[in-house]
C-alpha cells in the first residue's frame, strides 16, 4: 500500500497537476480575499476574520478536487492498467486508501500556505492578535474534513467510468448536491416538517458547525461515515468488475 501511495503522490508532484491545482486554489482565494472588491474582501470588511476564506474554499474545492481525482481510476480503466493493479498483492481497500490519502495530501498541501493569511491578520488586528483563533482553527479542521469528503466522492465518480471528463462532471455534481442540495431541498415548503433532518444530511450543516470553533464528535462522525460510504461504494464498483 505504501509503495502505491508514494507512486500516487509522486504522480501528482512530478507532473504539473499538483502544482497547477495548488496554484489555482491559492490564486482564486487570494484574489477574492485581498484584491477583488466585495463582500469577501478582508480589507474592505475591516474585520480580522478569515470567515471569507471558509466561505470561498468549499466552492473552489468543488472544482479542483474533481480535477485531482478524475484520473484516479478512469485513466487506469482507459489504459487497461486497472487489471494489472488489481492482480497485485493488494486488497481493494489498500488500493482505494492509497489513492484517497494521496488526493487528501494534495488538499492539505493547498491549505498550508493559507496559514500566512492567519498570521498576517494577527498582525493587522487592533490590538494585534485580535482574531478568533478557536473559530479559525475549527474552520481549518472542518475544511480538511470537507476536502476529504470531496476526495471520496471524486474517487467514486472516477471508478464508474473510464472517461475523465465524465468523471469530473459527475464528481462536481455530487459535491455540489451534497454541499448545497440538501439545504435547498430542506428549504422547500413541502418539506418544512422535516427540514432540519434533511439539512443535517448535507455537508454544509456540519461544516458550518465546525466553523464556529466547536469540534463536535457528531460532526466528526458524520464526515468519517460520509467518507466511508463513498469509499465503500468505490470498492463495490471495483468488485463488480469481477462479476
Amino acid at each position: 500500500m505504501y509503495s502505491l501511495l508514494r507512486k500516487e503522490i509522486s504522480s501528482f508532484l512530478t507532473s504539473l497537476t499538483g502544482y497547477i491545482v495548488i496554484t489555482i486554489f491559492l490564486l482564486a482565494v487570494g484574489l477574492f480575499l485581498w484584491v477583488f472588491p466585495g463582500d469577501f474582501n478582508i480589507i474592505d470588511a475591516g474585520f480580522t476574520s478569515l470567515e471569507s476564506l471558509f466561505v470561498i474554499a468549499p466552492w473552489v474545492f468543488m472544482f479542483l478536487i474533481p480535477a485531482i481525482t478524475m484520473r484516479s481510476f478512469a485513466e487506469e480503466k482507459r489504459t487497461g492498467t486497472i487489471e494489472l493493479l488489481l492482480t497485485r498483492p493488494l486488497s481493494e481497500w489498500q488500493i482505494i486508501l492509497a489513492k484517497y490519502f494521496a488526493g487528501l495530501l494534495l488538499v492539505v498541501l493547498s491549505l498550508i500556505p493559507t496559514f500566512v493569511y492567519y498570521y498576517s491578520l494577527q498582525g493587522l488586528g487592533n490590538p494585534p492578535g485580535n482574531i478568533d483563533t478557536g473559530a479559525t482553527w475549527g474552520s481549518y479542521i472542518g475544511l480538511m474534513f470537507l476536502g476529504g469528503a470531496y476526495v471520496s466522492i471524486g474517487l467514486f465518480a472516477s471508478s464508474i467510468t473510464e472517461n475523465q471528463i465524465v468523471s469530473f462532471i459527475t464528481a462536481f455534481f455530487l459535491c455540489f448536491f451534497c454541499y448545497f442540495g440538501f439545504d435547498a431541498i430542506g428549504g422547500m415548503e413541502i418539506f418544512r416538517s422535516v427540514d432540519e433532518l434533511i439539512i443535517d444530511i448535507g455537508i454544509n450543516a456540519h461544516f458550518a458547525s465546525m466553523s464556529r470553533g466547536v469540534i463536535d464528535s457528531r460532526d466528526v462522525l458524520y464526515f468519517l461515515s460520509f467518507i466511508f460510504v463513498f469509499l465503500a461504494l468505490t470498492r463495490f464498483r471495483l468488485l463488480s468488475r469481477n462479476w
